[in-house]
């Protein structure tokens, strides 16, 4: 419930602080004096957008900040699921700066706009006058049944389930899209698979083969300067190795009469062992050094498919060329596998569509057992607004498929004559009659939603005399069960406010002002004579606004 709004600096508004009553307030006032500003504001700290343009003053911030009792109201787990603090007395703030940024605060914790959305939706109904026109929504039309039905836990339940079976569909149809194109792409992966395989690539192997294939294509060469050089170190009878054996046997027995000598002799012996184990390796590998002439042939087959695929996938190393491999292998591994995906899932669906179908029926006649009721309660309001001879009908068809909320299409059909067929309210309603049936509806709702407050902007465009009275009293009614504020044009509703706020203008300093302020019991009376009559009221309208205030 509202308790209390303070306004700064908001279009006409400079200063402003209003308390309300908890049951019926009505609000009055000039036309143009602000009553739609002051719903403006109260918008703003429930969720609604804003610019700079609500600035009053461009220099100075706009802040709208409400008080509100929720202790009835069963909000202590949206204030733990948003990490907010719970208070009895909640206090929720929207401030707009001169650059345009909005802050939004719920008991001086900074939130989002979605969470001050989403609490404000929990704790005000706003009405206005064009609302009206949301009657002819079959969103709205469907929640009016789906209220009355009392199955919001159910319906919760399914909506969660058709989200999940339309993200399974979705999922199919991409997975169906695939395979498709992956079966067009198979034969194309497979024959560059089938390349990288039949290459037996392995890491490393490309330059010991260039190396192996540039040593048997010069094997001749290497074979005979490796004997000629073999021949000079120790294969010919006049070589290194035994001239060095001779200069070595010499400096040894010399060595015992000169230390420099010996340590000659020591390094000459060491250059003997080594220069001897060089001859051997040479020797070894002149005789492994043949000319292999299919081995040649088999290199270059090989490198030139190498060089091919390098220059095809236009890479540099094998190692890319099997990365490129083991890619091919997973795609491959990927279109196989999707028969498998799509069969899986499809059972899946299957089984979704048997929970979504038993759930929707049973919504389904959660809402046919409460359209005879919604009928009967609304008909029955219309009644006593005037409208005896109103029909008001709602028509379900079923659908095949599923949808967000189930498996109904819901219409609502109205007739305000007596003998003629209910139509859709489009072809049929009057601006008068339309907002009488929407204050049946609300009325009706309100009972079965437990809102603590809603706010009714001239809802009551297109009625007047007794009717305006009716409609007066089932607002009354309805503040006895919850809180209602109603800006009205009309004495008759405005007589029957718990609480009476008048919205009025004031110039300053040659500037215009918003105010407001709450009627005492004489003011209440001039001001309903005045709706009755003109500025100067006559005595028949103050006698006639008195009785309508029992005074």
């Amino acid at each position: 419930m509202l308790k209390q709004i303070s306004i700064q600096n908001y279009a006409l508004i400079d200063v402003l602080e209003i308390s309300f009553s908890e049951n019926l307030n009505t609000i009055t006032g000039e036309t143009g004096a602000g009553k739609s500003i002051l719903l403006g504001a109260l918008s703003l700290i429930v969720g609604a957008r804003a610019d700079t343009s609500v600035l009053q003053d461009k220099t100075k911030k706009c802040v709208v900040e409400g008080t509100f009792d929720v202790k009835d109201y069963s909000l202590k787990d949206f204030y733990k699921d948003n990490e907010l603090d719970y208070a009895n007395e909640t206090v929720i703030r929207r401030e707009i700066n001169p650059e345009g940024k909005s802050r939004a605060f719920i008991n001086d914790t900074p939130v989002t706009l979605n969470i001050l959305k989403e609490l404000g939706e929990r704790l005000i109904d706003i009405h206005s006058q064009h609302e009206t026109l949301t009657l002819n929504s079959s969103g709205f039309q469907l929640s009016v049944v789906d209220s009355f039905a009392s199955h919001n836990d159910l319906l919760q339940q399914y909506k969660e389930e058709y989200r999940d079976y339309k993200s399974a569909e979705n999922k199919l149809n991409a997975l169906t899209e695939k395979e498709t194109q992956s079966k067009k792409d198979l034969d194309y992966f497979q024959f560059q698979f089938n390349e990288l395989e039949d290459a037996n690539l392995k890491p490393g192997e490309l330059p010991l083969m260039e190396q192996e294939l540039e040593t048997l294509s010069n094997s001749e060469e290497i074979k005979t300067n490796l004997s000629n050089a073999y021949n000079s170190l120790e294969g010919s009878e006049s070589n290194l190795i035994s001239l060095l054996n001779e200069i070595k046997t010499s400096l040894a027995s010399l060595s015992k009469f000169n230390s420099t000598i010996k340590e000659i002799s020591d390094r000459l012996n060491s250059a003997y062992i080594e220069i001897k184990d060089i001859a051997s390796e040479i020797s070894s590998l002149e005789e492994s050094t043949i000319h292999d002439a299919k081995k040649i042939e088999e290199l270059n087959e090989k490198l030139d498919a190498i060089y091919k695929l390098q220059k095809k996938h236009n890479v540099n190393k094998i190692e890319e060329l099997i990365e490129i491999k083991n890619s091919l292998s997973n795609k491959l591994l990927d279109i196989t596998s999707l028969d498998e995906q799509i069969s899986k899932l499809k059972v899946e669906i299957d089984k979704q569509k048997k929970s979504l179908s038993a759930k929707a029926n049973k919504i389904s006649k959660g809402r046919e057992d409460a359209i005879p009721k919604i009928e009967k309660e609304i008909t029955k309001s219309l009644s006593s607004l005037g409208m005896p001879n109103a029909k008001f009908e709602i028509r379900n068809e079923k659908t095949e498929t599923f949808s967000a909320s189930g498996i109904d299409n819901i219409t609502f059909l109205f007739s305000a004559n007596k003998g003629s067929d209910a139509k859709e309210l489009n072809k049929v309603a009057s601006g008068g009659e339309l907002s009488r049936l929407m204050l049946s509806i609300k009325s009706l709702v309100a009972k079965l939603t437990h809102l603590p407050s809603i706010i009714f902007d001239e809802i009551d465009t297109g009625v007047s005399g007794e009717v305006a009275n009716k409609v007066g009293s089932i607002m009354e009614q309805m503040g006895n069960a919850m809180q209602v504020v109603a800006i009205t044009h009309l004495p008759q509703i405005a007589s029957k406010g718990a609480s009476h706020l008048y919205v009025y203008k004031e110039i300053k300093a040659g500037k215009t002002f918003t105010k407001i302020k709450k009627l005492n019991k004489e003011e209440r009376v001039q001001e309903i004579a005045k709706m009755l009559s003109t500025e100067n009221p006559t005595p028949a309208a103050i006698k006639n606004a008195k009785e309508l205030l029992n005074i």
